[in-house]
């Protein structure tokens, strides 16, 4: 008896320490704090505090269970709401959500065009590896090489 007004009175209390928090603008804590408040009141609930006494056939329990349920509910939902604020916060400040690979940038407004980049009007057509071979050979040039 003593066991399950001290339960009640720690989640008591943690509902009211999870009112104040939520009055602060931090709703994320609030839920938290909720959880984990509600946590001692679902074991009583449950009578795990007492398991000896008619568990299976008590709704009391069930609905302790339910409580349980609720708490684990609300401490996931926060785990990841928290894991998705900071992937966007380590991208720019948290202006855009993360990219999908860590070295890709984002494209930029105005580069609509896809596929290679084609040649200026006036300018000779070469072949991909004899551009880069003379570009090669102009610097080994300009070095005396």
């Amino acid at each position: 008896m003593l066991a399950e007004t001290i339960c009640s009175a720690v989640s008591a209390a943690g509902l009211g320490i999870a009112a104040l928090t939520a009055y602060r603008k931090k709703y994320l804590g609030a839920a938290r704090i909720a959880g984990w408040s509600l946590v001692p009141l679902g074991l009583v609930m449950t009578g795990a505090v007492e398991w000896a006494f008619d568990t299976v056939f008590s709704p009391v329990a069930w609905a302790g269970f339910g409580v349980l349920g609720a708490a684990w509910l609300l401490l996931l939902t926060t785990r990841g709401v928290e894991r998705r604020r900071s992937g966007r916060q380590a991208v720019d400040g948290g202006a855009r959500p993360a990219a999908v690979a860590p070295g890709a940038s984002f494209p930029a407004a105005g580069s609509a065009r896809v596929g290679p980049a084609r040649p200026a009007a006036g300018a000779p057509a070469r072949g991909g590896d004899a551009e880069d071979f003379s570009d090669i050979e102009a610097i080994l040039k300009k070095h005396g090489i």
